[in-house]
């Protein structure tokens, strides 16, 4: 059998690829915790520091400045040298971020902490992807997108259950140093399972190993594709749902707008979260079964965008009803995963992933920039009302920050009619 039959073979007819998928995927779900963790801390962290909402939302934020330029490097180190033990040592950094960030005594170190976190969290999911190019057929790399997506939500979703009563059990700093603890087992666990070579039982084929100026060459055809940045924008406009207001502001505003508890708008948030993790796979697959890429897209932002204004606009919500919005919500938003499959087909095969990280870093870019303005928005409202040390927004105060929001998924619906329709194949 000729070298590339060999390689087709142990692509289509066996698991090894999917566990090892699912093994590099762990990295991105630990990471997703992570980054959610200060969501269910965001009162004692603010009470701890001192903290208004618009200097709390740009600590916090320090997570996607390290993260989102990283993107760049990030693509060309896992093309030129391969995800495993980039991801070995990315998980490291996480760790010790996590360290930093649980014993910090001032805002500084808390910033320095989460920046680390972030450092480490950019190699996670471009990884897990490139891995899945490596080990996967093209034609399920969109469901495989989905189900990298998937651990990562699942992961929050868990996050936000469990870590709200950890927190309130023994504090934010002792749950950070649980979280610490879980990736050092993490790192184990990768450095035993994760390949970037595929193997037989007479062969070992290396994949992921282009030169280096072709990579770089790579990242310059990546900066200059127009259908590419179309792609980063329409997914950073559908992502600001997860990347700011489940990630940050959603359990606050719940609590203030709808009146329900905390433990109660944590559990809501994580159901955001599950209905990604189950929409992701299912609009992948469909996806790449019927061969569409920019319908599902375009869809999923107009039903996203209907969702986002009942759950910001209608009063008096019953936690059935939040419960049930923002599942339909994740559900329908998670149409995004589809932006990696366009960025890859729209690519050179061993650019792949510097073409997903130059996507990521326009999404991520989200994060960054909106995380801290709809803090800066909330203080600009503010009246002042202060409760144990904890500054207190009203409706209207959150209602007007978070309408960025809605507009983002009406820009990303426009966006929609410009971009290009691969078919779910390389052009």
């Amino acid at each position: 059998m000729s070298r590339l039959s060999i390689i087709n073979d142990v692509k289509k007819h066996s698991l090894i690829p999917w566990l090892i998928c699912g093994v590099g995927a762990l990295f991105y779900g630990y990471e997703y915790i992570l980054r959610i963790a200060p969501s269910v801390m965001s009162g004692e962290l603010m009470h701890d520091f001192h903290l208004s909402a618009s200097r709390y939302g740009s600590v916090i934020a320090l997570y996607y400045f390290a993260y989102s330029p990283m993107q760049l490097v990030v693509g060309v180190l896992i093309d030129r040298y391969g995800p495993r033990r980039l991801l070995v040592a990315a998980c490291a950094l996480c760790v010790i971020g996590a360290f930093i960030f649980g014993s910090a005594q001032s805002v500084w170190m808390l910033g320095f902490g989460r920046l680390l976190i972030g450092l480490g969290s950019a190699f996670a999911f471009v990884g897990a992807l490139k891995i899945a190019t490596i080990w996967l057929p093209p034609n399920r790399f969109a469901f495989a997108s989905g189900l990298i997506t998937t651990l990562g939500t699942l992961a929050a979703m868990g996050g936000d259950i469990f870590i709200a009563p950890l927190v309130e059990w023994h504090g934010w700093r002792m749950t950070t140093f649980d979280l610490a603890i879980l990736g050092v087992f993490l790192i184990v666990i990768m450095f035993v399972f994760v390949q970037d070579r595929i193997k037989t039982s007479h062969h070992t084929f290396y994949v992921a190993d282009p030169e280096f100026k072709d990579v770089l060459k790579g990242l310059w055809f990546a900066i200059k594709s127009p259908y590419i940045w179309m792609a980063g924008a329409i997914g950073c406009l559908m992502y600001l749902g997860l990347s700011t207001f489940a990630e940050l502001w959603g359990i606050s505003y719940l609590i203030q707008a709808h009146h329900i508890s905390y433990n109660q708008s944590a559990t809501a948030i994580s159901l955001m979260f599950l209905g990604w993790s189950i929409g992701g796979p299912i609009i992948g697959f469909l996806s790449d079964k019927f061969q569409q890429r920019r319908m599902p897209l375009m869809v999923g932002s107009m039903i996203g965008l209907f969702i986002m204004l009942i759950v910001l606009y209608v009063p008096n919500l019953s936690l059935f009803s939040v419960e049930s919005a923002l599942f339909s919500l994740g559900f329908v938003i998670s149409a995004q995963i589809i932006v990696f499959a366009i960025s890859r087909e729209v690519s050179p095969e061993k650019i792949s992933g510097t073409a997903i990280a130059f996507t990521n870093m326009l999404i991520m870019l989200g994060g960054l920039v909106f995380q801290p303005v709809i803090g800066w928005l909330l203080d600009l409202h503010w009246h002042g009302t202060i409760l144990q040390g904890v500054p207190i927004y009203s409706i209207h105060d959150y209602q007007i920050a978070l309408s960025i929001l809605p507009i983002g998924l009406i820009i990303s619906f426009i966006l929609g009619f410009f971009l290009r329709e691969t078919r779910a194949s390389r052009m």
